[in-house]
């Protein structure tokens, strides 16, 4: 009854939140139903108003053709049956999970709930949030009984900035309702706009727990491969020449060394330990995992000094240049980003830093980390960290370092995007 009625476009469905994740899915939904696209944030709302992406990740021809209101007032909510939350659930300084973005989302949609709607949930969280956080706040707004009045459901956002290639429609989606009925109309609903099918789990915490282990399974794994790079270099072995040669093996899992921010892998794990500790149990291997990830900015910048050390350079003197800020390659997304770390303790070896990045804006790294840009490049640096694999760096030759550093200058690459191609400059990988 519902999908047809929003189908008929007598009712409305709205995206709560409309970041990486929100409004790739408002404008899907938008071509086929009614959409309100809310965000708390006015020139957010402005900048979609004239087609521009925050994010940029979505280009202005894909706001065509949809049927879509963009807003900041609750007023435009009132008339929507179908409520979709994808707000941001990060971390506080003690990596504890925050939830005010969920709270204040869920406290939004109780103020306009009303008799049969739903609200589904995509934001990452630990199992049983949904119905032990969020619910409750939904009943205390809206006056209204769960299950009685109104149902949910949650379906975990699969997105991954930057990739062209597995986009919302072509990753199969997994979805949850809180009982049979519900279950078959949000499996309905989002049937209608993925192509690649629909995965009904069972619960709600199910599909909860579904999205917060796939990416500590990457945690652990990528932690793994940085523990490895640790060990190979004190044995003054290459972990991406091991890594290549152990990849032969038909199953053997590539993954690669690196840093690990963002806002999944290096945040998601922290909300399922967090539950583990309230039932008791307090983890080992992931937060182990975590230790590891964490620790890599700081080890990498120590590699530097110990560079700059041996090449009897004076450390305050000396400068670097840091290629990349942003949290993974060819995204302008810096939440997270482990660069700030490799930054920041360069810094307290009062190493003189500068950063380029073709993708990320100045002022949010200011805001973020008190940190700029530099508009223009030296010719002297002491050394240079690759720290982010951009398209645009893919290509560098040994000649472009050259133009950019000292003699006995060096090169630290991260992600050993230009292993074996170098014969004069110093050159480290993890």
């Amino acid at each position: 009854m519902m999908f047809q009625e929003l189908s008929e476009k007598k009712k409305k469905l709205a995206v709560i939140g409309l970041g990486y994740v929100g409004l790739p899915i408002a404008l899907e939904f938008a071509k086929k139903f009614t959409v309100v696209g809310f965000d708390i944030n006015p020139s957010r709302i402005d900048m979609l108003n004239n087609r521009i992406d925050p994010s940029k990740e979505i280009t202005p021809e894909e706001f065509e053709g949809t049927d879509i209101l963009f807003s900041h007032s609750i007023e435009d909510l009132r008339d929507v049956c179908f409520f979709v939350v994808a707000v941001p659930t990060p971390i506080d300084e003690h990596t504890n999970p925050d939830l005010r973005p969920l709270i204040g989302a869920s406290t939004t949609v109780g103020k306009v709930l009303k008799k049969g709607d739903i609200v589904v949930y995509e934001s990452t969280v630990y199992p049983g949030c949904t119905e032990e956080d969020c619910i409750p706040v939904l009943e205390k707004y809206s006056g209204l009984k769960f299950m009685e009045d109104f149902k949910a459901g949650y379906s975990p956002e699969r997105i991954n900035p930057g990739d062209k290639e597995h986009t919302l429609t072509k990753i199969l989606k997994i979805v949850s309702g809180s009982d049979a009925e519900s279950l078959e109309t949000i499996a309905q609903i989002y049937g209608s706009i993925i192509k690649a099918g629909i995965h009904k789990a069972p619960t709600i915490k199910v599909a909860e727990a579904a999205k917060v282990i796939e990416n500590t399974q990457r945690d652990i794994n990528i932690a793994l491969m940085n523990e490895l790079s640790l060990i190979f270099q004190k044995m003054n072995i290459n972990t991406f020449d091991v890594l290549e040669a152990a990849g032969t093996k038909w199953n053997f899992l590539k993954f690669t060394p690196g840093l690990v921010g963002g806002h999944c892998i290096g945040v998601d794990p922290y909300y399922l330990t967090y539950k583990s500790s309230e039932l008791g149990y307090h983890s080992k291997v992931i937060l182990s995992g975590r230790s590891i990830n964490d620790s890599m900015g700081a080890h990498i910048a120590r590699q530097v000094v110990n560079e700059l050390i041996s090449r009897d350079r004076n450390i305050k003197q000396s400068k670097v240049l840091v290629m990349g800020a942003t949290f993974k390659e060819n995204v302008s997304d810096i939440r997270n980003s482990k660069v700030a770390d490799i930054i920041n303790e360069l810094k307290s070896f009062m190493v003189n830093v500068e950063v380029v990045d073709p993708c990320a804006s100045s002022d949010e790294l200011q805001h973020e980390y008190n940190y700029r840009l530099t508009e223009k490049l030296a010719s002297d640096y002491d050394g240079i960290i690759v720290a982010v694999s951009h398209n645009e760096y893919i290509n560098h030759d040994e000649d472009h370092f050259k133009l950019l550093m000292k003699p006995d200058g060096f090169v630290i690459d991260i992600k050993g995007i230009y292993r074996n191609k170098f014969k004069d400059i110093g050159y480290w990988s993890l």
